[in-house]
């Protein structure tokens, strides 16, 4: 009786060392089951801090982003999307073959929407609108009209090394834009620039600490995409060129 409750001991000891290990993010991420998998894209609100309330108020109009992703590097050559779903990544095996295609829901409205959201951290007032072209000469009541491209936007996860507690998975995620901000009724682009941003879940340098410190923070490559999204269109206001200029802008009453 006693070497049994002993047993029954050291097993649920092992149990809830292994689920803390899975909490962690060791060996929590088995084989995908399904050939796609349909993977949520949002904006993080002050993901990205440091811009928040930096800017005069200020009204600006959003655009529809257009998809014009550039697909170099992108560890396939199928980038075809899924019904109206577009691809935006691939999970790969230890051979570094796909094992599972990743989709969203269309990008450009999710994008449309982090924007606004982040141009009203920075202290504006965002509106959007579903044109996705600026027409000079065109009456509008906002100050200005942002019009945006997304150039990249990719994930991949990969399986690495088996460990103790199941195969380690390491993910990174790129998404870069094109800004071009006018300012009614002209035509000139009152501001041009472009944000990129790569993010490795779990960071590149912690590998050189030992598999215990190879722990990842998201499951989901989406969440990973969905960090790099939201430190890109960050970037079109944590810009000190751009804060710069709207600051020194008299906009006079139309």
């Amino acid at each position: 009786m006693r070497g049994s409750a002993a047993a029954v001991a050291l097993g649920a000891a092992l149990a809830l060392t292994a689920a803390g290990c899975a909490t962690l993010g060791l060996g929590s991420a088995e084989q995908p089951e399904d050939a796609t998998s349909v993977q949520t894209i949002e904006y993080y609100p002050f993901l990205v801090k440091g811009y928040q309330g930096s800017y005069p108020a200020r009204t600006v109009l959003v655009l529809m982003p257009v998809d014009a992703r550039d697909f170099v590097d992108t560890a396939t050559s199928d980038h075809a999307p899924l019904g109206a779903d577009p691809a935006i990544g691939v999970t790969l095996d230890q051979k570094q073959a796909v094992i599972q295609r990743l989709y969203s829901l269309p990008l450009a409205p999710t994008l449309q929407a982090a924007i606004a959201k982040s141009a009203q951290e920075a202290g504006m007032t965002a509106t959007v609108s579903s044109q996705t072209q600026y027409q000079a000469g065109q009456k509008m009541t906002a100050d200005y009209v942002l019009a945006a491209k997304i150039t990249r936007g990719w994930v991949i996860k990969r399986r690495g090394i088996e460990e103790q507690y199941g195969p380690t998975w390491s993910t990174d995620a790129t998404f870069a834009l094109a800004i071009t901000v006018y300012k009614p009724p002209f035509s000139v682009p009152f501001w041009q620039g472009a944000t990129d941003s790569t993010y490795d879940d779990p960071p590149v340098a912690s590998f050189a600490l030992g598999p215990e410190d190879e722990t990842g923070i998201y499951d989901n490559p989406g969440e990973v995409l969905s960090v790099a999204l939201t430190r890109s269109v960050a970037g079109i206001l944590d810009r000190a060129d751009f804060r710069s200029l709207v600051m020194q802008d008299q906009i006079g009453r139309r």
